[in-house]
């Protein structure tokens, strides 16, 4: 069994919606090249285009 690894070990992207940073999941394994968004939410907002900030972020303004 592989050894386990810290969250902080895994590579990381940024977000090309939000801008946030996100860590390598096991689920992306074989894509990880082609991954460009932290989330489906995310995702979805890009195609819409809608403006690139989640809803959490217009209250910081």
């Amino acid at each position: 069994m592989p050894r386990m690894r810290k969250k902080s070990d895994l590579p990381t992207k940024v977000c090309a919606t939000c801008g946030r940073p996100f860590a390598w999941r096991k689920k992306w394994e074989k894509v990880w090249d082609e991954v460009r968004h932290c989330s489906d939410a995310c995702r979805r907002r890009r195609k819409e285009g809608g403006h690139s900030c989640p809803p959490v972020c217009d209250a910081a303004r």
